[in-house]
């Protein structure tokens, strides 16, 4: 049975509440040291590249833009909340590449299953990335950056993870080790240890392997597919997960609690539990992971 999203988000409140005070206790949180650098020549450099990137690329966003009415119609653009320094959120905006369908719990379908020919292209060719340079103008992001994430996902980080969020986000924050798979832990590692190494000697090094992973085809591909589930909070050895690796019990927790509001719900409908009579919910015993 296929969760819905607010199953999902319950879920993840349930292990935020039982796993992460054990997960702080026992990872070691790097410290913050703001210089000269991140706080004044990043933002320098920042500004004079993503002007110039959008000047350049306007006739592709013209393109974009003519090319995504005739596929998707109107509205043109996508726009999302995300995560920025601190936890701000703000909103990236994208040429839509994606069709609205939803399945039969209303929630919408997978992108491999709502994207377009069209869509597929701009995403192996990382042109759904170009408006994001506006955020860079404006100062929600920065060229290099842990990647913004949905701010549902900012109370599920543990102390050390949220270290993320001292930096300003990026358009990518290229592994240390390309080979090293890409599943959440590893890129929140990678990106606790940009936010504490930030240095022009090492976003120049980063940017050189962004141009590199950007122009690779297998690597665009694995970005344009990549799909590592929804962040779902830790397991008690400090590993972040996706739903996938959720312990079984959770989703039968919650699984269960539908089936009971249903079962109330019918019989409030056929009259024989009254609206003010508090009805006492028998749920399992706490999860033990």
């Amino acid at each position: 049975m296929a969760l819905t999203l607010s199953q999902r988000w319950t879920i993840a409140d349930e292990m935020a509440k039982d796993v992460l005070p054990t997960v702080n206790a026992n990872s070691e949180v790097p410290r913050f040291r703001e210089n000269i650098y991140n706080r004044y020549t990043k933002r320098v450099l920042d500004i004079c590249f993503a002007s110039l990137v959008l000047i350049v690329t306007l006739p592709i966003h013209v393109f974009m833009a003519i090319a995504t009415a005739i596929d998707l119609g109107r509205p043109l653009l996508f726009r999302q909340q995300r995560a920025g320094r601190n936890g701000d959120t703000f909103t990236i905006v994208k040429f839509r590449n994606m069709r609205s369908d939803r399945g039969a719990n209303g929630d919408l379908l997978p992108p491999d299953q709502r994207v377009t020919r069209l869509g597929r292209f701009f995403r192996r060719t990382s042109l759904d990335e170009l408006l994001n340079f506006v955020s860079v103008l404006t100062g929600r992001m920065s060229i290099i950056g842990p990647r913004p994430l949905p701010p549902e996902y900012v109370s599920r980080y543990s102390d050390r993870h949220r270290v993320r969020l001292a930096v300003r986000p990026g358009l990518e924050c290229p592994p240390r080790d390309p080979s090293e798979s890409r599943n959440w832990q590893s890129q929140f590692e990678n990106d606790v240890w940009y936010a504490t190494h930030v240095s022009f000697r090492v976003d120049l090094l980063l940017c050189w392997r962004l141009l590199r992973f950007t122009l690779s085809r297998k690597s665009s591909h694995q970005r344009a597919w990549a799909n590592r589930g929804t962040f779902m909070g830790y397991s008690v050895e400090g590993e972040a997960i996706n739903l996938e690796e959720v312990p079984q019990c959770y989703i039968d927790n919650v699984l269960l609690e539908g089936d009971m509001d249903n079962d109330l719900e019918a019989k409030r409908l056929a009259g024989s539990v009254t609206t003010d009579l508090t009805v006492s919910k028998s749920m399992p015993d706490e999860c033990v992971i």
